[in-house]
């Protein structure tokens, strides 16, 4: 059982990569992301990111645990189920706009794929960066301080976003 939740936590074996581990366990919410969209129901989308944060934060008190350190670097978990939040501004406003989910295709079209990576860069540079109250937020105990940092960072991201739309 162990080796199951530490697949799970360790993003399939992306968190034990010798380098960057969490921005090679990053890659891995993409095809989360697809996953999420294939329904084409907002509801179903809102509800897995809650499920998926709920199941991060289990997963990764367990690691903690199996490992016996805080906030292990080869736990990845909470990277992966970030990056759907991190797009979770834009499909909003897609959907609020036009009544219907966007394809998943959309965010890795020709005029979009930049932006889609601008998303993850931008995630990455605040999950590294840590500023308030991203940094604190890993005080919290087990798996919460792990898991909520990732998505304070998405916020952000969606914050910045947001605002470079509103003002450009």
């Amino acid at each position: 059982m162990n080796r199951l939740i530490l697949l799970i936590a360790q993003g399939l074996g992306t968190g034990l990569s010798p380098k960057a581990p969490g921005t090679i366990g990053t890659l891995l919410g993409i095809p989360l992301l697809v996953l999420l969209l294939l329904p084409k129901s907002l509801l179903f989308f809102v509800l897995m990111m809650l499920a998926t944060s709920i199941a991060s934060v289990y997963f990764c008190t367990q690691a903690e645990i199996i490992l016996e350190q805080r906030d292990p670097a080869s736990v990845v978990i909470d990277e992966i189920i970030a990056v759907p939040a991190c797009f979770s501004g834009w499909i909003t406003a897609i959907y609020f706009s036009t009544g219907k989910m966007p394809d998943w295709s959309y965010f890795f079209s020709s005029e979009n794929v930049m932006w889609s990576v601008g998303i993850v860069l931008l995630f990455r540079i605040f999950d590294i960066a840590k500023p308030w109250p991203i940094g604190q937020s890993q005080e919290l105990p087990n798996g919460w301080g792990v898991t909520i940092d990732d998505l304070l960072a998405a916020i952000y991201v969606n914050v910045i976003v947001g605002l470079y739309v509103l003002l450009f």
